[in-house]
């Protein structure tokens, strides 16, 4: 498969993976997390498929289009572990995140979402969701959507 195809399949899957994320929070009360703002394409989306939530950003540097540039109070610029706990000593609950942090080494990758993935449980509202590109612990996986490959995006429902 090219790098093309590759990227078109993972933004399609990203796409239908958050779409489905949103249907099924319906009924759960609390924000939306998007951890990994990079150039604000997940951000705008979720914009537009949860208009009446508010969503809470973290990334390490704002770099993003600036159409998609979170309001000052709902971007935490810095490294995720100490913002997470900020999210936490603010009383912060989440009922979707959306985990897209990474250095593009995999097993860094995995390692850092393993050691990030308790701090991220703390936040969520039981029965919540967090649709991720790396595989979290400590989380129920659940099935997502028929349109995504198995292991391309990972689902989990918080306990």
């Amino acid at each position: 498969m090219s790098r093309l195809d590759s990227m078109l399949r993972r933004l399609s899957a990203q796409r239908d993976g958050l779409n489905w994320a949103a249907a099924q929070i319906g009924g759960v009360a609390g924000d939306v997390l998007d951890l990994g703002l990079g150039n604000g394409r997940t951000y705008d989306h979720l914009r537009e498929a949860l208009p009446g939530r508010r969503i809470r950003v973290i990334d390490r540097v704002l770099q993003c289009h600036p159409s998609c540039v979170p309001p000052e109070a709902d971007f935490l610029q810095g490294e995720a572990a100490p913002m997470l706990a900020v999210l936490a000593d603010e009383g912060a609950r989440f009922a979707l995140a959306h985990y897209d942090l990474g250095f593009g080494v995999k097993d860094e990758d995995v390692a850092e979402a393993a050691r990030l993935s308790p701090a991220l449980a703390r936040l969520m509202v039981p029965g919540g969701l967090i649709v991720s590109g790396q595989p979290l612990v400590g989380f129920t996986q659940v099935a997502g959507p028929e349109t995504i490959a198995p292991d391309r995006y990972l689902f989990y429902r918080a306990p």
